[in-house]
Protein backbone atom coordinates (compact mmCIF):
# COMPACT_ATOMS: atom_id res chain seq x y z
CA UNK A 1 0.00 0.00 0.00
CA UNK A 2 1.37 3.39 -0.96
CA UNK A 3 0.35 6.46 0.98
CA UNK A 4 0.33 9.90 -0.59
CA UNK A 5 0.21 13.22 1.20
CA UNK A 6 -1.51 16.33 -0.04
CA UNK A 7 0.17 19.56 -0.95
CA UNK A 8 0.96 21.86 1.95
CA UNK A 9 -2.21 23.51 3.26
CA UNK A 10 -4.56 21.15 1.40
CA UNK A 11 -6.68 18.33 2.76
CA UNK A 12 -7.89 15.16 1.06
CA UNK A 13 -11.53 15.68 2.06
CA UNK A 14 -11.43 19.14 0.44
CA UNK A 15 -9.82 17.89 -2.78
CA UNK A 16 -12.19 14.90 -3.09
CA UNK A 17 -15.35 15.42 -1.03
CA UNK A 18 -17.03 12.32 -2.55
CA UNK A 19 -14.26 9.71 -2.42
CA UNK A 20 -16.42 6.74 -3.39
CA UNK A 21 -18.02 8.55 -6.35
CA UNK A 22 -14.67 9.81 -7.61
CA UNK A 23 -13.09 6.36 -7.35
CA UNK A 24 -16.01 4.84 -9.28
CA UNK A 25 -15.65 7.47 -12.05
CA UNK A 26 -11.99 6.57 -12.54
CA UNK A 27 -11.90 2.82 -11.92
CA UNK A 28 -15.32 1.15 -11.70
CA UNK A 29 -17.83 0.03 -9.09
CA UNK A 30 -16.78 -0.33 -5.47
CA UNK A 31 -17.62 -3.86 -4.35
CA UNK A 32 -16.48 -3.95 -0.72
CA UNK A 33 -14.19 -2.31 1.83
CA UNK A 34 -10.91 -3.38 3.39
CA UNK A 35 -9.46 -2.27 6.70
CA UNK A 36 -6.01 -0.66 6.63
CA UNK A 37 -4.43 0.99 9.68
CA UNK A 38 -7.86 1.46 11.25
CA UNK A 39 -9.43 3.05 8.14
CA UNK A 40 -11.91 1.44 5.75
CA UNK A 41 -10.67 1.69 2.18
CA UNK A 42 -12.75 1.03 -0.93
CA UNK A 43 -12.10 -2.09 -3.01
CA UNK A 44 -12.85 -2.42 -6.72
CA UNK A 45 -12.67 -6.17 -7.37
CA UNK A 46 -13.44 -5.92 -11.09
CA UNK A 47 -12.05 -2.60 -12.37
CA UNK A 48 -13.28 -1.22 -15.70
CA UNK A 49 -9.78 -1.33 -17.19
CA UNK A 50 -8.65 -4.94 -17.86
CA UNK A 51 -5.05 -4.11 -16.89
CA UNK A 52 -6.13 -3.88 -13.24
CA UNK A 53 -7.03 -7.02 -11.32
CA UNK A 54 -8.09 -5.19 -8.17
CA UNK A 55 -7.76 -1.70 -6.70
CA UNK A 56 -7.81 -0.68 -3.03
CA UNK A 57 -8.07 3.06 -2.37
CA UNK A 58 -9.30 5.54 0.23
CA UNK A 59 -8.45 7.97 3.01
CA UNK A 60 -6.05 6.71 5.66
CA UNK A 61 -6.87 8.66 8.81
CA UNK A 62 -4.27 9.62 11.40
CA UNK A 63 -5.20 11.25 14.68
CA UNK A 64 -3.61 14.65 15.02
CA UNK A 65 -2.25 14.60 11.45
CA UNK A 66 -3.63 15.12 7.96
CA UNK A 67 -5.25 12.16 6.26
CA UNK A 68 -3.27 10.50 3.50
CA UNK A 69 -4.47 8.78 0.35
CA UNK A 70 -3.88 5.04 0.52
CA UNK A 71 -3.69 3.26 -2.84
CA UNK A 72 -2.85 -0.26 -3.92
CA UNK A 73 -3.11 -1.16 -7.61
CA UNK A 74 -3.02 -4.88 -8.42
CA UNK A 75 -2.14 -5.15 -12.09
CA UNK A 76 -2.09 -8.13 -14.40
CA UNK A 77 1.19 -9.42 -15.80
CA UNK A 78 1.76 -7.56 -19.11
CA UNK A 79 2.80 -10.84 -20.79
CA UNK A 80 -0.72 -12.18 -20.17
CA UNK A 81 -2.45 -9.27 -21.90
CA UNK A 82 -3.94 -9.61 -25.36
CA UNK A 83 -3.52 -6.95 -28.09
CA UNK A 84 -6.73 -5.11 -27.13
CA UNK A 85 -5.79 -5.17 -23.46
CA UNK A 86 -2.32 -3.79 -24.23
CA UNK A 87 -4.01 -0.72 -25.69
CA UNK A 88 -5.79 -0.31 -22.37
CA UNK A 89 -2.43 -0.17 -20.57
CA UNK A 90 -1.80 3.46 -21.50
CA UNK A 91 -5.34 4.31 -20.39
CA UNK A 92 -4.63 2.57 -17.08
CA UNK A 93 -1.51 4.68 -16.53
CA UNK A 94 -3.45 7.84 -17.41
CA UNK A 95 -6.28 6.91 -15.03
CA UNK A 96 -3.84 6.32 -12.16
CA UNK A 97 -1.94 9.56 -12.77
CA UNK A 98 -5.08 11.66 -13.29
CA UNK A 99 -6.68 10.29 -10.12
CA UNK A 100 -3.54 10.82 -8.03
CA UNK A 101 -3.16 14.37 -9.39
CA UNK A 102 -6.78 15.19 -8.54
CA UNK A 103 -6.51 13.68 -5.07
CA UNK A 104 -3.10 15.01 -4.04
CA UNK A 105 -2.58 18.08 -6.21
CA UNK A 106 0.85 16.67 -7.10
CA UNK A 107 1.95 15.45 -10.51
CA UNK A 108 3.99 12.26 -10.98
CA UNK A 109 7.34 14.04 -10.57
CA UNK A 110 6.26 15.79 -7.37
CA UNK A 111 4.93 12.48 -5.97
CA UNK A 112 8.23 10.71 -6.76
CA UNK A 113 10.22 13.51 -5.14
CA UNK A 114 8.00 13.37 -2.07
CA UNK A 115 8.44 9.59 -1.79
CA UNK A 116 12.23 10.00 -2.05
CA UNK A 117 12.20 12.52 0.77
CA UNK A 118 10.07 10.22 2.91
CA UNK A 119 12.58 7.42 2.39
CA UNK A 120 15.35 9.77 3.46
CA UNK A 121 13.41 10.25 6.73
CA UNK A 122 13.25 13.99 6.11
CA UNK A 123 9.77 14.71 4.69
CA UNK A 124 10.02 18.48 5.22
CA UNK A 125 13.28 18.82 3.31
CA UNK A 126 12.47 20.79 0.13
CA UNK A 127 15.93 21.70 -1.17
CA UNK A 128 18.71 19.33 -2.21
CA UNK A 129 21.86 20.06 -0.23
Amino acid sequence: MKEYKMRRGEYLEERIPDMKGTIEEYFGSVTTTQEYKGSDLYVIEEPDNPVFEKIVVGAVEYSGKKDKLGVEFHERDPTELGPDELEAASEAVDAKNDFLLEATGRDAKARRDSMKRAVEDDPDHDVDA
